[in-house]
């Protein structure tokens, strides 16, 4: 019996250590993108969606990104990704496997193409 209790304090211990990690990663991340003086960044973690996935198993997070900056203007969609990715530096390789990146500039986002 107590070693039943155990295993779920042990569980539990875990679980709560995997959320605390996943909001200091989407913190992290929101932090470095401020580089981009962004107007509106939505961030969301699909992880839990890619368990058991080869890139899972490093511990690199799966993510979607819709961010929204002036830095975008004039630039085309390979050019705002190579931005956003710099912004992330070192993250690339380490905290995130995966993101999927919409870059807008605030016009193409408020335009009603992109909803």
């Amino acid at each position: 019996m107590q070693e039943l209790q155990s295993n779920r304090s042990r569980k539990s211990f875990l679980l709560k250590l995997a959320v605390t990690t996943q909001l200091k990663t989407i913190e992290l991340i929101k932090q470095k993108l401020a580089t981009l003086n962004p107007e509106s960044i939505e961030l969301s973690d699909e992880s839990a969606r890619h368990a058991g996935h080869e890139g899972a198993k490093s511990g690199g997070g799966h993510y979607l990104l819709t961010i929204v900056s002036s830095e975008f203007s004039g630039k085309p969609a390979m050019s705002r990704h190579r931005l956003v990715y710099a912004a992330l530096g070192e993250m690339m390789s380490k905290d995130i496997h995966a993101i999927s990146v919409k870059a807008y500039t605030p016009e193409e986002f408020n335009s009603d193409s992109v909803h």
